[in-house]
């Protein structure tokens, strides 16, 4: 006798509906962001004065080498937790305001993904929505801190990015079911979040900024076009019009696989400029600057997934490929965030 399908507890489900494979989308820029941050700022940080919890020292009975410490001293560590918390609530946010969405419109019926709290019956509709509005006044909360001690334009930034996550699949014209998500998805979780992240801690945009934002922002675009394409036959049926769709599925296979263009080329232009950086300070000897292309080794583990893409499986079959993408996503951002600290490893702090 075949029992009956296991049921999440009431924590498991709520972790669950949040979405956690896709969570990388939102640590990423902050930490490519943040390790940009230690490179370039200044010593002094700028706006109103604000703590700055800066490490000591020796943590855990290690010593930095002083051109490490020199770069954990150029962050303000108050701002930065700030700023991840903003980009968590956010992307927590926009995943229990799409399962409300979604669940309300009846587009999760033929869903094979992730589970969904209100499509599948286990949480109410309308506490779903108001676990979503929290996540967004968490954001709200920690954004108008941010504001307090850097700029007030950072409000209207913020607002926008709020919409912009209900917006996806809620109110009267949901972009998300427009084909436009992959557009939105670079704009906030590649160039919001990565130039911000910058721009918090020290007050301009360098050059390099905008490229590694552009090489995140299609790693995030990756990421929604690997759950966009496991969705091609639900989201045909609920005329979820997402670009997955609009292509089909064999030609969406193709959107994936390209998205990972620019990513490389946002790398490598990314530590062009810092070779050349360091050859104007330090002469011939700024080979260092390479070091950001290391990120590229974490795009390897997709190889696997290749065949998989260009298959014709749908549905339940594509369910690897989104653990798989935000896994490579994650490995590739700690990579590109290591490789450009360690393009100052050879200069005196």
């Amino acid at each position: 006798m075949t029992g009956a399908p296991d049921v999440p507890g009431p924590v498991k489900r709520w972790v669950e509906g949040a979405r956690p494979k896709t969570l990388p989308a939102a640590l990423v820029p902050v930490l490519v962001g943040a390790a940009l941050s230690g490179v370039v700022g200044p010593r002094q940080f700028v706006g109103a004065a604000s703590p700055n919890f800066a490490p000591a020292t020796t943590t855990l009975g290690l010593k930095f080498p002083d051109w490490l410490q020199a770069e954990f001293a150029r962050l303000n560590w108050a701002r930065l937790l700030l700023t991840m918390i903003v980009a968590l609530a956010l992307q927590i946010g926009v995943n229990y305001a799409n399962d409300y969405s979604d669940g309300i419109k009846g587009t999760d019926e033929v869903r094979v993904g992730p589970l969904r709290l209100v499509g599948s019956g286990l949480v109410p509709a309308k506490v779903v929505r108001n676990a979503a509005l929290l996540s967004f006044a968490i954001a709200c909360i920690a954004g108008l801190l941010l504001a307090a001690s850097t700029s007030w334009w950072l409000v209207a930034i913020g607002a926008s990015a709020v919409l912009a996550a209900w917006g996806y699949t809620g109110g009267p014209k949901p972009y998300g079911y427009l084909g436009l998500g992959e557009l939105f998805v670079f704009i906030y979780f590649g160039l919001v979040a990565t130039l911000g992240t910058v721009y918090i801690q020290v007050g301009h945009l360098p050059a390099a900024a905008w490229f590694a934002a552009t090489a995140v922002g299609f790693l995030s675009v990756a990421l929604l076009e690997a759950n966009n394409l496991r969705d091609v036959t639900g989201d045909t049926k609920a005329n979820k019009r997402t670009l997955a769709v609009r292509l089909g599925r064999a030609r969406g296979s193709w959107l994936y696989l390209l998205a990972f263009g620019p990513v490389k080329i946002g790398i490598l232009v990314t530590a062009w400029w810092f070779f050349a950086h360091n050859a104007k300070l330090h002469g011939a000897s700024a080979a260092a600057g390479w070091w950001p292309t290391l990120s590229l080794v974490g795009l390897v583990g997709l190889v696997g997934v290749v065949k998989l893409v260009l298959s014709p499986a749908e549905g339940r079959a594509l369910l690897p490929l989104l653990g798989a993408t935000g896994k490579a996503q994650l490995r590739t951002g700690i990579l590109f965030a290591i490789g450009i600290v360690l393009t100052q490893a050879h200069w005196p702090a």
